[in-house]
Order: structure tokens, then sequence, then C-alpha cells
């Protein structure tokens, strides 16, 4: 399994590189002169010339794509903001936590609400938990995420006055925003737990249990669930790369100085140093989390498990 780990996190280092390559050539291609912007209308072609020679925008794309890759392996060091002339890692690094606490908190109440309620659609098929679980969650899929944001801040924040709109005060702050960007999430995960436990409740091993007398809530519980499992877990995976990319709109609506409102600020002044080591943190974060979903499927799947084991049988035969 240490081999396994080791080898995934070697297959991180060229996906991030290729991510950091893109981006830096999307933004380096991107018409548009950042330089006149951050000087304003009212700068001189000299000061404009100037500007650019000081931030290194006058070098061929290779010479600046060699520098900025080379600051981040040997350094950890994305340069500076071109607008609040600040060190970039550590303001990514203090934003950072901010943005993971939103993203996990939607991914929990996506498991702990949409799983049970996936079970309770595939228990009552074609009955009216079915009905009434899937008609929710297709209202939560078919409403966008910076709709329900704005809609939960008219309710909650102005009219009834219950939760703050904007800021990060305390853990209060967070809810509105959970809420907005995990109720997608939720209805996503409940579909796929439905349908990945209706294919397996359909099963010919769960008909055998049924034969040898177990109770409908072993059989839920023990057989049918942790083999429905491995598709769900998929969903939650994939599902954290949406929630960090809604975090952006997310963080915007309510003010939040999490990476995504980071990002934005950083687009809006075409500060390229900020939307480009946003993009590459985003990005280390997602692969590190898909990471952790393979070693959830070798933890839950006996087949995988039974790999690793054959092959450390195997060594240990040869040797």
């Amino acid at each position: 399994m240490g081999k396994y780990i080791l080898r995934r996190l070697l297959w991180m280092i060229p996906v991030i590189l290729g991510v950091t390559i893109l981006i830096f050539t999307i933004m380096f291609f991107i018409p548009g002169d950042p330089v006149k912007l951050l000087l304003g209308p009212d700068s001189t072609p000299e000061q404009v010339e100037a500007k650019r020679v000081e931030l290194g925008l006058d070098d061929s794309y290779l010479t600046r794509l060699g520098r900025y890759v080379g600051g981040i392996v040997t350094r950890f060091d994305f340069g500076e903001s071109w607008v609040y002339n600040t060190p970039v890692t550590s303001e990514l690094l203090s934003r950072l936590p901010r943005t993971l606490a939103i993203s996990l908190a939607c991914m929990l109440l996506q498991i702990f609400i949409g799983i049970p309620l996936g079970v309770v659609a595939a228990v009552n098929h074609n009955k009216w938990g079915d009905r009434v679980t899937m008609f929710i969650a297709l209202i939560g899929i078919s409403m966008p995420e910076f709709w329900v944001a704005l809609m939960l801040v008219l309710l909650f924040a102005l009219n009834l006055g219950w939760l703050p709109p904007y800021g990060i005060g305390s853990w209060v702050n967070y809810i509105l925003p959970v809420i907005a960007l995990s109720l997608a999430g939720i209805a996503t995960q409940a579909r796929q737990t439905r349908s990945s436990m209706l294919e397996v409740i359909r099963s010919d091993y769960i008909t055998t249990a049924r034969s040898k007398g177990m109770s409908e809530m072993q059989i839920l519980f023990k057989h049918a669930l942790p083999n429905a499992l491995l598709p769900v877990i998929t969903v939650i995976g994939n599902g954290l790369g949406r929630l960090l990319a809604g975090a952006v709109v997310i963080e915007a609506i309510f003010s939040i100085p999490g990476v995504g409102m980071y990002l934005v600020g950083g687009i809006n002044t075409r500060d390229y140093n900020v939307v480009m080591s946003s993009v590459i943190i985003l990005a280390i974060v997602f692969a590190l989390i898909m990471l952790l979903v393979d070693l959830m499927y070798a933890a839950i799947d006996p087949r995988i498990k039974s790999q690793f084991t054959a092959k450390k049988k195997r060594r240990n035969t040869h040797a």
C-alpha cells in the first residue's frame, strides 16, 4: 500500500505541472495589458514600459514560464501580487483554511443527508418516499447556487434577521454559505446513492441473504450499503472539485476572504500571479482529495485489498 501511495503522489507531479503550464499559457495569451490597468488611464508610455520591465513582462514566454515554475519548485514561491505588493504564498495559506472549511462542511452535509435520502428512496422504490426524495433532489439540482445564496440572504438575513449576510465574524457566518453551496451536492448524492442501492438490492446475493432469514436492516447495512458505496465515493470525490469551484462564487457573494474571493479579485484586476497561484493551489488540493478517494476504495472494496495482499505474498514467495 505504501508503494501505491508513493506512486500516486509521484503521478501528481506531472498533473500539477501540466495545470501550471496550462494556466500560465492562458494568462500569457489573454488579451489586454495588465500594466495599463494597474497604472490607470493617465499613465505615460514611459511609465508603462518601466513597470513592464519591473514586473518582468518584457521577457519571452519561455523565460517567464521557467522563472515562475522554478520559483514554485525550488522555494514554493508564487511571486507577489501586482496590486497589493504582498507575497501570494502567505496570502493563499491564510485564506485556504476558510475555503477548505466551507468545502468540507458541504461535503459532510452531502454525506450525512444525501446518502440517507438515497437509501430511503431506494428502499421505497416507486413509493411516496422515493417520489418525494427524488422531487427534492430535482429541485436541488435545478437551482443555481448563486441564486440560492441570494435568496437565503434575502430571507434569513434581511427579512428575518436570523443570520449575518456576510463576513467571517464567527461560525454563524458560515451557515448560509454552506447551505447554499451544499444543496446541489446533496441532491446529486441522493440520486447516485439511490441508483447504486437499487442495483445492489436486485443482486442475487441479496436474494440469497433474504432466503436465509436475515432481517431487512441487516441486509441493508451489512450487505447492500457497503457494496453500493464505491460509485458514491466517486461522486463525493468529484463533488469536492465542484465545491472548490463553487466556493469562488459563494465567497464573493458572502464576502468571505478565502481563495475563491482572492481569485475573483485577481481576475478583476488582471493580477496574473494571484489568478495562476489560486488555480494551482486548488488543483493541488483536488489532487490530494482524489488520492484519498482511491485509498477509500482500497479500504472498502475487498477486491482492491486482495490485489495488494497478492502482490505482497508473491514477493515473499520469491524471496
